[in-house]
C-alpha cells in the first residue's frame, strides 16, 4: 500500500536498487518498470493506492511450486518495503509430463479448482498463506505464449484485488456500531417529537439532531473512499474471474464460488453499511426538516400573539387618547368660556352689549365647544399625517 509519497520514495528506492547493479532505473514519476537481473525479470507497477513488484524466473517443470518462492524472492531483501504489506503471491505456471494430484499439494477441504481458457489449463488454489505467500497453481494443457501470460496476470490481479476489496470490511465492522448508535439516537428523538413539546423542547432537540447529521456525515465521508474503493475492486475481481472462462474440475469448488463463499457476504456487509449511512443521513435530514417546520411555526405563532397583543395595545392607546382629546376639548372650552365672561361682563358695564353677561356667556358655550374640538381634531389629523 503506497500514499503519494511512498510511491515516490519507493520510485526512488529502486533508482537506487538499479544503480547499485549497473543498471538504467525507472524514470522519474514512471508507473511501469521492468529490468532483467540475470535469470530473473522484475517488474514494478504503480497503481493508485498500492504498488505491486513481480519476480519472474524459470522454475520446476516437474515439481509445483520449486524452488521455494521465499528463496526467489531474496532480491526484495535490497528493496524497502513503501508502506504496508498487503499480499504476496507465488504463482507456477507449468506443463509437466505427468499432472501432479491437487489434493497432494493442498489441502482438499479448502482447494478451489477449475478448468479455464476453454479446457486449455487447470487453476487450482486454497488462498491460504504459505511462509507468507498464496500459492497458485496453473497447469497449462496447451495455452500458447500470450493465452498463458494473460491468464497468469488475471489470476494475479484476483488475488490482489481481492485481498484490496476486503480492506473495506473492517471499515465496515468500525463504523456499525456508530451507525447502530445514531440510529437509536435518531428513534429516540422522533419518538420525542411525536409526543410534541414547547419551543424550548423543539430548539433542544434540533440542535441534538444537527449534531448528530454532522457526526453521521462526517463518517460518511470518512468511509466513502474505502466503501468506495471496495465496491471497485469486487467488480475487478468478477470481471477477471468471467474472463478466465472458468469451468468445474471434477467435484472441487471453483474459484468463483470460492469467491462467492469468502468474498461477496463481506462486500454485501460494505454495500449495506454504505447503505445505512445513505439512509440515515437521509432520515436525519428529514427530521431535521421536519423539526425545524415546527419550530418555525411556533416562531410564527408567537409573533402572531405578539402582534396581536400590540395591535389590543394600540387600540387602548387610540380609546385612551380619543378620551383624554375629549376631556382636553371640554377643558379648554372652560377656560375660554370663563375667559370670555369676564369679556361680556366688561363690555355689557360699559354699555357696550346690551345681553346680559351670563346670557352671552351660556350662548358662547356651543360656539367655543365646536370650535375647540375642531381645532384638536386639525391638530391631530397634521401629526398622523
Amino acid at each position: 500500500m503506497t500514499d503519494a509519497q511512498e510511491a515516490q520514495a519507493a520510485r526512488a528506492a529502486l533508482a537506487n536498487f538499479c544503480r547499485e547493479h549497473g543498471l538504467h532505473g525507472p524514470d522519474p514519476g514512471a508507473k511501469h518498470f521492468r529490468v532483467s537481473l540475470g535469470n530473473q525479470s522484475l517488474r514494478f507497477e504503480q497503481h493508485s493506492e498500492f504498488a505491486t513488484y513481480t519476480l519472474e524466473q524459470a522454475g520446476d517443470a516437474e515439481t509445483p511450486f520449486a524452488p521455494a518462492a521465499g528463496g526467489i524472492a531474496s532480491v526484495f531483501a535490497a528493496l524497502p518495503q513503501p508502506g504496508r504489506h498487503l499480499v504476496s503471491v507465488d504463482l507456477h505456471l507449468m506443463r509437466p509430463t505427468r499432472e501432479p494430484v491437487i489434493d497432494d499439494i493442498f489441502d482438499p477441504s479448502t482447494v478451489a479448482a477449475s478448468s479455464v481458457v476453454g479446457s486449455q489449463a487447470a487453476v487450482a488454489c486454497d488462498f491460504l498463506p504459505v511462509n507468507g505467500f498464496v500459492r497458485i497453481l496453473v497447469l497449462d494443457r496447451g495455452l500458447d505464449p500470450a493465452s498463458a501470460g494473460a491468464l497468469c496476470v488475471r489470476l494475479l490481479e484476483i488475488e490482489t484485488y481481492r485481498v484490496l476489496a476486503l480492506l473495506g470490511l473492517p471499515e465496515a465492522q468500525r463504523v456499525a456500531p456508530t451507525i447502530s448508535e445514531a440510529e437509536a439516537v435518531l428513534a429516540s428523538i422522533s419518538s420525542t417529537m411525536a409526543s410534541g413539546g414547547g419551543l424550548s423542547e423543539d430548539n433542544a432537540l434540533l440542535e441534538k439532531l444537527t449534531a448528530l447529521a454532522a457526526q453521521v456525515e462526517a463518517e460518511a465521508t470518512r468511509t466513502a473512499f474505502r466503501f468506495g474503493a471496495s465496491r471497485a475492486y469486487e467488480g475487478i475481481v468478477n470481471q477477471r474471474v468471467v474472463a478466465v472462462g472458468e469451468e468445474a474440475l471434477g467435484m472441487r469448488p471453483t474459484l468463483s464460488a470460492f469467491l462467492a463463499r469468502r468474498l461477496q457476504p463481506a462486500m454485501r456487509t460494505c454495500h449495506m453499511l454504505q447503505e445505512r449511512q445513505a439512509d440515515l443521513s437521509s432520515k436525519l435530514a428529514r427530521a431535521a426538516n421536519l423539526l425545524r417546520t415546527r419550530v418555525d411555526v411556533e416562531i410564527e405563532r408567537q409573533n402572531r400573539d405578539l402582534l396581536y397583543s400590540m395591535n389590543e395595545r394600540t387600540r387602548l392607546q387610540l380609546r385612551l387618547q380619543q378620551t383624554v382629546e375629549g376631556l382636553s376639548v371640554a377643558a379648554i372650552s372652560y377656560y375660554v368660556v370663563a375667559l370670555l365672561s369676564y369679556v361680556f361682563k366688561a363690555a355689557h358695564d360699559a354699555g357696550l352689549m346690551r345681553l346680559e353677561a351670563g346670557t352671552a356667556t351660556a350662548l358662547s358655550v356651543p360656539v367655543v365647544l365646536v370650535a375647540i374640538a375642531l381645532m384638536v381634531r386639525r391638530v391631530r389629523r397634521e401629526n398622523i399625517d
